[in-house]
């Protein structure tokens, strides 16, 4: 049983600690993740808070056939993809934002670097297919092996390697497009 299914078990308890660690651990992650199936960080963090409200109210049962942080991203999957679907409406947040979140603990001169890298690669990955943008965040991101993505994607194992060499090879094309070459593809 990992952290996240212990901490849950100790809320179910009764103990609101280990809700609080839910938090602490899991947020950050899940609303970078939503924001890029939304492409607004605002509203991210809002289908964030509601993925957590979900926990706290319905208190759904996590069966343990998968690990904690995949059940919990594919609830924030479900309430986004509901959401999206009743508003029908996207709104898009530039790259710059997005990472305007980052920390400032790096040297500067890396830091630059490493940000106009990544906004290459997010405004890249911003060009491709949502299954495209999905499949590559939750791997590379989130280091989600090929069986949780398919499990918060909804997809089979053998669809999403699929998808994540043809979004692999999407995100390449775009990025040599741009001019841009990025080593880590």
């Amino acid at each position: 049983m990992d952290n996240g299914a212990l901490w849950y078990r100790r809320f179910l308890d009764g103990d609101d600690s280990g809700f609080v660690e839910i938090i602490k651990c899991y947020k950050d992650g899940l609303i970078l993740y939503l924001c890029g199936i939304t492409g607004n960080v605002h509203l991210a963090e809002d289908l964030t808070e509601d993925t957590f409200v979900r926990l706290v109210t319905k208190k759904p049962r996590f069966a343990e056939k998968s690990a904690f942080k995949t059940w919990l991203y594919a609830i924030g999957r479900n309430i986004a993809i509901d959401y999206l679907r009743k508003n029908k409406a996207v709104v898009v947040v530039s790259a710059e934002e997005l990472y305007s979140l980052q920390s400032d603990e790096e040297a500067l001169e890396t830091a630059v670097i490493k940000e106009e890298e990544r906004i290459e690669l997010h405004r890249a990955m911003g060009s491709l297919n949502p299954d495209y943008r999905q499949v590559l965040w939750l791997t590379y991101f989130e280091d989600f092996s090929a069986k949780e993505v398919a499990q918060i994607m909804k997809k089979s194992v053998h669809s999403v390697e699929t998808l994540l060499y043809r979004a692999r090879r999407a995100l390449k094309l775009q990025l040599e497009k741009e001019g841009f070459v990025y080593e880590g593809l």
